[in-house]
């Protein structure tokens, strides 16, 4: 009997074993790897950067750093906002170091070198940092997938909020490439549909350090709102200098276009106070985001915004999606994708379009006062939800060949 015993013990052993073998043998090269490629050491460090990185390591983590057997490893690299550099990254991660996805790429002119590089390799990129509604528009690939927010979801949150409130006529700070061009065009196109009207725009370098002349032209336009189609430490300095200049004491309003906590606790209450702002996500809308922001701080110290719990989520769905496909081949997992519901801590209702714009609901908040602040990062209060199909592009006039 106790011979019996072992010998199906064995032979269990055996079959698991071999199983898990099997399985294993799904996965190219015997590991899944992810690249995380954005802006680590510019100006939008703060806004992904390294925690993004350690947000994917988080989901990692827990998904159990494992996929049908196979290890699962994130590496990570810096493009210092370059798409030539991006690019030279992305081919030698796929080409050499058999990198199978890559995901976050903050900054549009990246996003969308990286994006076309991808669909000629035929391997799958997850877009969490850039905004250009392009990636999911003329430049869509049916490798490629948007999260977390997009140009029109900001325009429809924000712009839409300051019209409403009788901020009827725009100029536009914008910052010179591809990314504030879609975000000042986008809020143009919304402002304009409900009655207000665009006076100007004045375009900025990345990483400008003087926004003097700018903000002049803004302030003389006689524009109710000064539009800031920038990001991160553009954004901040902007706003830091129009405070110089009395810009909102003179009457005009800011909106900080594209906005998150990360700024924000950066730039400080005193001066950011007030500014209507759209992100997808804040750690202190329930207790599962709190719960979440509470283990990010411990290993970040800092919370999370929609770019880091956007990343977060990106990771987790693609490795769902290797889980359901049984495999990490890039087409099965890419219908995976699009098929699968998005339900995370990022969102419990998120769909997938055919053009890779994962659509969900997007929070209208406004900076608190200081004195309304109960913490150091106690710094919103929601004004309203933009449901999904509300915020982003309808399929039929996103421009994207795939829909057609």
């Amino acid at each position: 009997m106790l011979n019996l015993k072992k010998a199906l013990l064995a032979l269990s052993c055996s079959v698991l074993a071999t199983s898990a073998y099997a399985q294993a043998q799904q996965v190219s090269d015997g590991v899944v790897k992810i690249g995380i490629l954005n802006d680590q050491s510019g100006v939008y460090a703060d806004f992904g950067g390294k925690y993004s990185v350690e947000a994917a390591k988080m989901a990692v983590a827990d998904f159990g750093g494992k996929v049908l057997g196979a290890p699962i490893e994130i590496i990570s690299a810096d493009h210092q906002n370059k798409p030539d550099i991006a690019s030279s990254i992305a081919r030698q991660w796929y080409d050499t170091e058999k990198v199978d996805s890559i995901m976050e790429l903050t900054t549009s002119s990246v996003a969308l070198a990286v994006q076309g590089l991808s669909k000629e390799k035929k391997k799958i990129n997850m877009v969490t940092g850039a905004a250009t509604t392009d990636l999911t528009g003329k430049q869509c690939s049916p490798y490629g997938f948007h999260w977390a927010y997009d140009t029109h979801a900001l325009a429809v949150g924000t712009g839409g909020a300051l019209v409403d409130n009788g901020g009827k006529k725009w100029f536009f700070l914008t910052a010179d490439y591809a990314f504030g061009y879609s975000l000042e065009g986008e809020t143009s196109k919304y402002v304009k549909s409900k009655g207000g009207q665009v006076l100007g725009s004045v375009r900025h370098p990345l990483s400008a350090n003087d926004f003097s002349s700018f903000l002049l032209q803004a302030q003389s336009s006689g524009a109710d709102v000064v539009g800031l189609a920038n990001a991160g430490l553009d954004t901040a300095n902007a706003i830091k200098q129009a405070s110089e200049f009395g810009i909102t004491q003179s009457g005009q309003r800011l909106a900080g276009l594209l906005f998150t906590l990360a700024e924000v606790h950066g730039l400080g209450l005193k001066a950011a106070q007030g500014l209507t702002l759209t992100e997808g996500w804040y750690w202190d809308q329930n207790d599962e985001n709190r719960a979440f922001a509470k283990r990010f701080m411990e290993k970040t110290g800092r919370m999370p915004n929609m770019i880091h719990t956007g990343t977060y989520s990106a990771v987790s769905q693609y490795l769902k999606a290797i889980q359901k496909a049984g495999t990490d081949a890039t087409e099965p997992v890419a219908k995976a994708l699009h098929e699968m519901p998005v339900q995370d801590i990022l969102t419990k209702n998120g769909k997938v379009l055919p053009n890779g714009r994962m659509v969900y609901d997007m929070y209208l908040f406004q900076v608190k006062k200081p004195e309304e602040s109960k913490s150091e990062w106690d710094m919103y209060k929601q004004l309203a939800t933009v449901p999904g199909d509300q915020a982003y592009t309808a399929l039929a006039e996103s421009g994207c060949a795939l829909t057609q």
